[in-house]
């Protein structure tokens, strides 16, 4: 069933952000003991290094009142389209992937991956109901999304 068709966008949103602290929170509890021997190498700790430049990046230019976890907008929210906005639509989902690929790197295997997989498909669909959701809050949203790429600048 497509995102659009679903009956209860609330709390398909509120699923959505349940399942992707789950699948973070599975994946952390997964490499902690690698971590804490450590066995996280040099291209872990830059993913993790990247993740924390982006997302405070983000940070700086979304306000905390703008904000939110849950994938709809703030009834007083402003568009943001300026910082890492100006690059992609979903910095912090972005930021979200990075640190998840930084613990997936760490020696956890194929199901590190697999979760890392699962995650990505957890934010995609997220981030296409939280586009719904900013089409009909912010008419001029149509307009930046055919200028400006989900989660990889120029690419995707």
């Amino acid at each position: 069933m497509p995102i659009s068709d679903f009956p209860n966008r609330h709390l398909l949103g509120y699923l959505l952000v349940l399942l992707q602290f789950g699948l973070l929170t599975w994946l952390g509890m997964l490499v902690l003991p690698s971590v804490l021997l450590g066995q996280a190498g040099l291209i872990c700790w830059g993913l993790l290094a990247l993740s924390g430049l982006l997302g405070g990046w983000t940070l700086l230019h979304n306000r905390m009142g703008n904000f939110n976890v849950h994938p709809e907008p703030k009834a007083r929210g402003v568009l943001v389209t300026s910082g890492p906005y100006r690059l992609m639509r979903h910095p912090m989902y972005t930021t979200v992937l990075l640190s998840a690929a930084a613990m997936a790197c760490v020696p956890g295997g194929w199901l590190a991956w697999g979760l890392w997989l699962a995650l990505l498909a957890t934010l995609l669909a997220k981030a296409t109901l939280e586009e719904q959701w900013l089409r009909e809050h912010h008419p001029q949203y149509a307009a930046y999304c055919l200028r400006c790429k989900r989660l990889i600048p120029g690419v995707f």
